[in-house]
């Protein structure tokens, strides 16, 4: 039986890694390894999982508070050598395709907003072959990164969408705060990078624990 609920939100945001793509441990292990590799004290497992969401530098320099600011060139360099030998080895979520292929036939528009670079987004979309799927995106090199609200105001701005018809869904705190900062609705998933506990107080309207949660909940109340 069709579903005739009348759409909630006419503009969807996704953050990128350890939202849709299953990239959290790799992320956090290439993050350890390359501030090692400019002489600082490696960061906890948590401490590098943390950052995932911010652009690479602020997160880097958060990651690394005993490296110097002359090296960050050189650990951003050997962050993304780490990254690089293992992008092959990621993949989406089990569930996202037809997740995104489901509300692409509500006729939402789809959107990326990311800590990730430009360069980086694309070739991981390209990756995946999902281009074709994204109405818009945004990154953190062309923009203002997690938590400032800009993404998603010229996300708004550009499908001339209010925030009140905009959904941001994202693995971290940084994604539900930038929601919370640019006025928008937000949707939690705990299989990310960060702990579902710190969620509750930035008010998500739902915290998903698997892609398949994500789905329902957006079929029932999107």
């Amino acid at each position: 039986m069709n579903d005739f609920r009348p759409r909630q939100f006419d503009l969807i945001a996704f953050d990128w890694d350890g939202t849709l793509f299953d990239s959290t441990a790799i992320i956090t292990t290439c993050i350890q390894r390359a501030v090692v590799d400019v002489g600082g004290a490696q960061p906890s497992r948590e401490a590098a999982s943390y950052v995932i969401g911010m652009a690479l530098m602020q997160a880097l320099a958060h990651a690394a508070p005993d490296v110097p600011k002359d090296k960050y060139p050189a650990l951003g360099e050997r962050y993304r050598h780490h990254y690089l030998a293992h992008q092959n080895d990621i993949s989406l979520f089990e569930g996202v395709l037809p997740l995104l292929a489901d509300l692409k036939s509500r006729h939402h528009w789809l959107t990326v907003a990311t800590g990730k670079s430009r360069h980086g987004l694309n070739e991981a979309l390209q990756a995946v072959e999902l281009r074709h799927v994204f109405d818009g995106s945004r990154t953190a090199d062309e923009t203002a990164g997690k938590p400032s609200p800009l993404m998603l105001h010229e996300l708004m701005r550009e499908f001339g969408v209010e925030p009140e018809r905009t959904l941001m869904i994202g693995d971290t705190t940084h994604d539900l705060q930038m929601a919370l900062n640019a006025g928008c609705a937000s949707v939690g998933v705990s299989y990310g990078a960060h702990e579902p506990d710190a969620f509750h107080a930035l008010k998500p309207r739902h915290v998903a624990h698997s892609v398949r949660d994500l789905h329902d909940w957006l079929l029932q109340h999107a």
